[in-house]
């Protein structure tokens, strides 16, 4: 949910950025709590495995909240976090020299509340081929298929995230989907 969508009951995550600033850290962790799950599948998206995934989203929430003073407010701190969680899992492979490849019985499940067990089956068929076939997309298709889908981010975003302009974000975005058609009708 995007801060502009909050009414209300929660805090937006610029108060609680603000509130964090002056030490509060019940604020922090409300903002950990709000973008774990976004910055863990950013994570994952770029090294691949579940374990270093989650050291990049912990090293990347230490940074930010120990930057969280040279937060401007330019993007959405969703954004500014996103990005330094991709910054981070650069560094990761980096320092790892080579990239794991998810195994197919990690691919998450999916749900139909539509048919019977036979639906069922076959959405879960697709959807995990859809995701073995996300894999075979270069990076940046990849990752900005997966932050436009999973995290609804605007093409904006994701050029902040994986460093690019807004109409390269668009482009990989496009050719990424055009390319998953392509490898999905074989």
């Amino acid at each position: 949910m995007r801060d502009e969508d909050r009414q209300g009951a929660e805090p937006s995550d610029l108060e609680l950025v603000e509130r964090g600033r002056s030490g509060d850290d019940a604020a922090l962790s409300t903002l950990a709590r709000r973008h774990h799950e976004a910055a863990y599948r950013v994570a994952v998206g770029f090294v691949r495995d579940d374990d270093v995934a989650q050291d990049v989203v912990q090293d990347a929430f230490v940074k930010a909240f120990m930057a969280l003073g040279g937060f401007r407010a330019d993007a959405a701190f969703r954004t500014w976090l996103l990005t330094i969680t991709a910054n981070e899992a650069k560094g990761a492979l980096r320092r790892q020299g080579r990239r794991k490849e998810t195994a197919l019985e990690d691919a998450e499940e999916v749900r139909s509340e539509e048919g019977g067990p036979a639906h069922d089956t076959m959405v879960r068929d697709e959807a995990g081929r859809a995701r073995k076939m996300l894999e075979q997309l270069p990076e940046k298709q990849r990752l900005s298929v997966t932050l436009r889908i999973d995290e609804g981010l605007s093409f904006k975003e994701i050029g902040d995230v994986i460093g690019s302009s807004e109409g390269a974000a668009r482009v990989n975005y496009f050719h990424g989907i055009r390319r998953l058609k392509e490898l999905m009708e074989r």
